[in-house]
């Protein structure tokens, strides 16, 4: 035997044992099956994935909801109705349980908003009172414009600098997956009539916080400063706010005239309520997986996607889970939020209301931005609780969920209060990208929903409620 033929053969044979070791070495690191539930909670997981992604139900729930209740200011007709609405859908879904719980606030009147440029080129121009705006009275104001870049270089003017001048900030919101241009433009909308106010002006107006070129104002919820003189506040139409910007730039005065009828009923109490309803736990009825949205919208639009799609989602979910041939180990509680919209009064009051039962919530997550797919998850758990929750990731992979890898994550609004009580929980991303396109618009109507999107949406929520309510872990420790 040549010493060529034995080296090839040496090399064949050790090339087979390498071949059956990298084999067995493939085969021993491939990831296992997650193992927080048993085979047979597993097959829950599954049936749940595909019912739902076959489901048109949380679709058939927010049409109608726009349909059927439309806008649902608190103290409106439309809020009233969407609590009989919510009641009787939930226990026609099957829900072991359903109640209200009252929340009061005083009532504010939005009025009628008329806005124009009246030099030194008139136009009219589309504007919304901010919520909680105080009138201009029936004459309406006309001042001078005094323009500003943000609110950083409003809050930097001269004390008495705009004495008899409306204070105009044109500050354009960024467009961002994850919504994180809104922060950095919502300040003008909550503070920058008090602080224009304490520099002497008579009105503010501002650039719309919205990241769409529709000539539709976007309102929201402001706030007055205590000890500082109320004067109104009011959105325009992004492209209303450009137009106002190239009169500036020719560098003569501009002159506007505001006029909004708006009115705070303090002495005048309006009552809504938290709809609230529970899948019993099996084992561990006392623990509690809360998943939420906020029944109310604004009286604009037919809050189809703030916060209709949420309410729908979770209210589908529960049900969902309902149907199985066995029900989860903790009850599922489904909330949905009175008053979001005008300053987490519902959340304010759940948490004062179920004060003494915050240690029982294990985990909660809660829907209201996006329009569409989820597509990031974000715990807060105790260290343990990871394991789990990187299980649950591998669930939630194939519906096109990647975990953020961090564990900071905030229940979205009103359950964001629960968050900070120290309930474990779970924030689920969406694309955010056309969110602010239609957020508290006329805009914010059915057409924008995806059907499509909703059921995948439904979906990640169903499993996350699911996967908590079976899991036997404290997700806290």
């Amino acid at each position: 035997m040549s010493s060529t033929l034995s080296i090839k053969r040496f090399f064949s044979r050790f090339g087979a044992v390498v071949l059956m070791c990298t084999s067995f070495t493939i085969a021993f690191i491939k990831p296992v099956a997650a193992q927080t539930l048993n085979k047979q909670q597993q097959a829950g997981m599954a049936a749940l994935k595909k019912t739902t992604l076959n489901s048109d139900l949380s679709y058939e729930l927010v049409e109608s909801l726009t349909t059927e209740v439309g806008p649902r200011m608190m103290g409106t007709p439309g809020d009233a109705k969407s609590i009989v609405w919510a009641v009787d859908k939930m226990k026609s879904l099957g829900f072991d349980k359903v109640w209200t719980e009252e929340v009061t606030s005083t009532q504010w009147f939005r009025g009628e908003a008329k806005a124009r440029i009246t030099s030194p080129y008139p136009h009219n121009i589309v504007a919304i009172a901010l919520g909680g705006s105080v009138g201009t009275g029936e004459q309406g104001i006309t001042a001078q414009v005094a323009q500003f870049d943000s609110l950083a270089d409003l809050k930097a003017a001269k004390p008495g600098s705009l004495k008899g001048k409306i204070a105009f900030v044109s500050y354009k919101m960024s467009r961002h997956i994850a919504g994180k241009g809104y922060g950095a433009a919502v300040g003008t909308r909550v503070n920058g009539a008090s602080i224009a106010a304490e520099k002497g002006a008579v009105a503010l107006i501002m650039r719309s916080v919205g990241t769409d070129s529709n000539r539709v104002a976007h309102t929201g919820v402001m706030r007055y400063k205590e000890g500082v003189n109320k004067i109104p506040a009011a959105a325009i139409s992004n492209p209303d706010a450009d137009l106002l910007l190239n009169q500036l730039k020719r560098g003569k005065p501009v002159s506007f005239q505001l006029t909004l009828t708006a009115s705070i009923e303090a002495e005048q109490v309006i009552k809504s309520a938290n709809v609230i309803g529970e899948i019993t736990g099996s084992e561990s009825p006392e623990e509690i997986v809360a998943i939420g949205a906020h029944l109310d919208s604004w009286d604009v639009g037919t809050g189809a996607l703030d916060d209709g799609i949420g309410v729908a989602m979770v209210m589908a979910a529960a049900h969902h889970i309902s149907k199985l041939d066995n029900r989860p180990k903790r009850t599922i509680r489904v909330i949905l939020y009175a008053a979001e919209e005008v300053g987490l009064l519902g959340a304010k009051q759940y948490m004062i209301d179920h004060k003494d039962e915050v240690k029982n919530h294990v985990m909660g997550a809660e829907w209201d931005f996006g329009v569409g797919k989820i597509y990031e998850m974000t715990p807060r758990v105790g260290p343990k609780g990871l394991k789990a929750v990187d299980d649950l990731a591998k669930y939630l992979a194939p519906l096109g969920v990647k975990s953020s890898g961090k564990n900071n994550g905030r229940a979205s609004s009103d359950m964001g209060l629960l968050t900070d009580a120290g309930m474990p929980s779970m924030r689920l991303s969406a694309d955010g990208s056309h969110y602010f396109d239609y957020h508290h618009t006329e805009n914010d109507t059915l057409d924008k929903v995806s059907p499509e999107d909703l059921k995948q949406n439904t979906a990640v929520y169903t499993l996350f409620a699911y996967f908590a309510a079976q899991a036997s872990v404290d997700f806290r420790k």
